[in-house]
């Protein structure tokens, strides 16, 4: 990860350095110089130490003067206006250092999503661009608007929102840099017996970029994001535009049971729930009728209510599973998965025939 560190001068220079040069080529004095201009020697004084403001009207003059073209006045004033407005917001960030405590910086600049600054004020800068918010007291405005939105935050989700809010906005950027289709919900609906073949596929490489290309087809962007230390996050649903969904995972999954039971729980909140509202699953989540009306959608899905009644017989052969797999079209995991749910099976027996994942970047 590259690391930031600009070239922030004590010192900058106004475009009256550039007229005092001049002036001492031309061998002209202030006075002089005041008079070709038509100007105060005050106003002349004032415009060389930078205390009066370079105007339009005060370019073309100097155009006449010197020669210069009104352009490259215009342009030397507004660098020297932003230089100061940057050293006047970085004092202004200094004492917003200590929110840095809040937000968890050193994933964010591990994961790549923030460059990394020696200057703690030039960090929090960067950190406020990623959030697309103008200030700390902004910043604190929206992200208490995540949990008032978050269908299922608990009240301790909420107090490592900083962690939240993060892996949230990261999902934002990413979203909205994928091309989908308009949403259809009859298109989605029917990918879903596309996606659910999928789960025989073991290797993340190759069913990874099928999801998100069948998804984006319906009008659902789907983004796979590390959670850094402090988000309880496993998935979010949320609505960027009326035609644009987005179905977020994190990378806790570290079977393909959880991975696929996942996917289809946070597409049942696209198909059956409101559109204003956002989904987020967190570890110890209060419970909801939404919450639960996904569950019972993501378990009807992968496994058909008329095939329920079986699993009690299949116990824990493997050879029963697989077959019962097959025949399903689904992976023997996500039957693992479920006999043990249903408490048919140890949680400790037939793990080995579930696909295990190890994510780059999981934090």
């Amino acid at each position: 990860m590259s690391e930031v560190t600009p070239f922030r001068p004590n010192w900058i220079s106004p475009p009256g350095e550039t007229i005092a040069d001049l002036l001492e080529e031309a061998s002209w004095s202030q006075a002089e110089f005041a008079e070709r201009m038509g100007t105060s020697r005050k106003f002349v004084n004032q415009l060389i130490s930078g205390e009066a403001s370079l105007t339009d009207e005060t370019a073309v003059k100097l155009e006449r003067v010197f020669g210069s073209s009104v352009r490259f006045w215009l342009a030397r004033e507004a660098i020297y206006r932003a230089e100061l407005a940057k050293q006047e917001e970085m004092r202004g960030l200094q004492e917003d250092v200590p929110w840095l405590r809040e937000i968890p910086v050193s994933d964010m600049i591990a994961l790549g999503w923030v460059p990394k600054c020696y200057d703690k004020a030039e960090q929090v800068a960067e950190c406020l661009k990623f959030f697309g918010v103008g200030s700390v007291s902004a910043w604190r405005q929206w992200s208490q608007s995540l949990a008032q939105t978050a269908y299922r935050m608990s009240p301790k989700a909420q107090q490592r929102l900083g962690a939240t809010a993060a892996w949230l906005r990261y999902g934002e950027i990413e979203a909205k840099s994928l091309v989908v289709e308009p949403y259809d919900r009859g298109r989605f609906k029917a990918a879903l017996a596309r996606l659910r073949s999928l789960t025989q596929e073991p290797d993340p490489a190759v069913f990874l970029p099928a999801l998100r290309d069948i998804c984006a087809s319906a009008g659902v962007a789907v983004v796979l994001a590390p959670a850094p230390r402090g988000c309880p996050a496993s998935g979010a649903t949320r609505w960027l535009s009326p035609s644009k969904a987005l179905m977020m995972l994190s990378l806790r999954y570290k079977t393909n049971d959880q991975l696929w039971f996942s996917i289809f729980h946070e597409a049942a909140h696209i198909l059956l729930h409101g559109k204003r509202m956002m989904f987020l699953e967190v570890e110890n989540g209060m419970d909801a009728d939404a919450e639960r009306e996904a569950d019972a959608f993501a378990a009807d899905a992968l496994i058909p209510r008329e095939f329920v009644p079986r699993l009690a017989a299949l116990g824990a052969n493997k050879e029963k599973v697989r077959r019962f797999a097959r025949e399903l079209g689904i992976a023997p995991g996500i039957v693992v998965g479920r006999l043990q749910k249903e408490g048919y099976i140890p949680w400790s027996h037939l793990n080995g025939l579930k696909v295990r994942y190890s994510w780059a970047g999981d934090c």
